[in-house]
């Protein structure tokens, strides 16, 4: 017996035809197991890729809804970035909708701002055959989010360069000197829009540009480049009109000749030539010269000079012994004038203001101003040049200059002490919004 079965083992180990059942059977526990696990790993993946993607957008329109109100403003009984959160969250799942949670929406500091960004998490949590019969429990998907907002900055300018494609539209160079705190522009997209020579002093808030600005180092800080939004808060602002027919003469003899000129249009331009007050209201200047540079005293309390058909602006004086004080009209002069109220906010304000098809002959607009010369209110020349010369000595309360070019060159001094906030709207930055977590 002992040795029959001696024989059967020995006759079962030399036998090989069923080796290949036996390692299938063994491995096939295996096999089924990894595929599986494989199923359900996509499965986990997939949950996690539409998960993200949720709370990736929920973090985005929060964050966007806090760029555009306050935090703390609500939308029916919830704030309004956490409504705009839950929406983004719910508008962007499909496969998880069913078993993801509601998402947790707080907000939180940032690159030293406060509650400046949106985190958004959420979780997903389903039991699957495979892995729920090995681990007996349900997997759980975690994704997070983060945004942060920068809210977009307002330029405001005093000086402002209105052409838009050219380089060097708003150039300061030689010795000058230009004080302006309230700001200066230049709508241009092209290289160098704003030019400032090394020898030049400026001093000012801030630089805006569509284009780039070629600035000394120490205005480095103030500059914005690449603002595409700038935009010219007059271009659909139309000149008023006075059809009165004046003329300039002077009466008296030698240095007691004076002029008393009233509102209207004068015709071929407007020469100073003896000491002049300007009656407050309205002055078209049709063709010409609107010439204030003679050494002669001229008072305009309550003012606008119009330029049309080619009129060409000579501001300021020669030398010392003159003195140029003129201020704009407010809005109650313009209402009492015979303008509606809303027409007269619009106006009020504005020193010159030319026509955009004016085309001024070279050199284009000249301002020449001495140390005793007052001049207030914005000058709008959105077809011509305005070149501050060498000799210019100008300082004012709120002076504005808002032309195609404008060049201040040479020795000039020009100061303008308007507050930035009243100073002319030249157009914003956009809010920025981007995950950063």
């Amino acid at each position: 017996m002992k040795m029959a079965f001696r024989s059967f083992f020995r006759r079962l180990a030399r036998h090989i035809s069923g080796n290949a059942a036996m390692l299938v059977a063994l491995g096939m526990p295996v096999m089924i197991g990894t595929t599986g696990l494989a199923v359900d790993t996509a499965q986990w993946f997939l949950w996690k890729r539409e998960l993200q993607h949720a709370v990736d957008q929920a973090a985005l329109g929060g964050a966007w809804a806090l760029s555009k109100r306050d935090k703390e403003y609500n939308y029916g009984q919830m704030r309004y970035y956490k409504y705009r959160a839950y929406q983004e969250y719910n508008a962007n799942r499909a496969i998880t909708e069913d078993f993801s949670s509601s998402p947790s929406v707080v907000l939180a500091n940032y690159a030293g701002g406060e509650d400046n960004s949106v985190i958004v998490t959420a979780t997903a949590t389903k039991k699957l055959p495979f892995s729920g019969f090995i681990m007996g429990s349900a997997v759980t998907i975690e994704v997070s989010s983060q945004a942060s907002f920068a809210e977009g900055g307002q330029y405001n300018a005093c000086l402002v360069a209105l052409e838009e494609d050219d380089d060097d539209t708003l150039s300061i160079g030689g010795n000058a000197e230009v004080r302006a705190q309230c700001g200066l522009a230049a709508l241009s997209c092209e290289e160098n829009a704003v030019n400032i020579d090394g020898s030049a002093s400026v001093t000012t808030g801030s630089i805006a540009t569509c284009g780039t600005a070629n600035v000394p180092t120490e205005l480095e800080g103030v500059v914005t480049e690449g603002l595409t939004n700038l935009f010219d808060m007059y271009a659909d602002l139309v000149p008023p009109d006075n059809p009165t027919a004046r003329t300039n003469e002077c009466t008296g003899k030698g240095n007691k000749k004076q002029a008393s000129l009233l509102p209207g249009t004068y015709s071929g331009g407007l020469v100073v030539k003896c000491t002049t007050v300007l009656a407050k209201g309205i002055y078209v200047i049709d063709g010409g010269d609107l010439d204030l540079a003679a050494n002669y005293d001229v008072t305009g309390s309550g003012v606008m000079f119009v330029l049309k058909n080619g009129a060409k602006l000579k501001f300021g004086g020669n030398g010392q012994g003159n003195k140029i004080t003129l201020t704009p009209m407010t809005s109650s002069e313009l209402t009492t004038a015979g303008y509606s109220s809303t027409r007269a906010d619009e106006l009020e304000g504005i020193l010159v203001f030319e026509h955009r098809n004016n085309n001024p002959p070279n050199p284009g607009h000249l301002l020449n101003g001495n140390s005793q010369s007052l001049i207030e209110g914005l000058m709008y020349l959105p077809s011509g040049d305005m070149t501050v010369l060498s000799t210019a000595d100008v300082a004012s309360q709120c002076l504005q200059i808002s032309a195609r070019r404008i060049a201040i060159g040479g020795g000039a001094v020009l100061e303008t002490l308007c507050p930035a906030e009243e100073s002319i709207e030249v157009g914003s930055s956009a809010t920025e919004v981007r995950l950063i977590a």
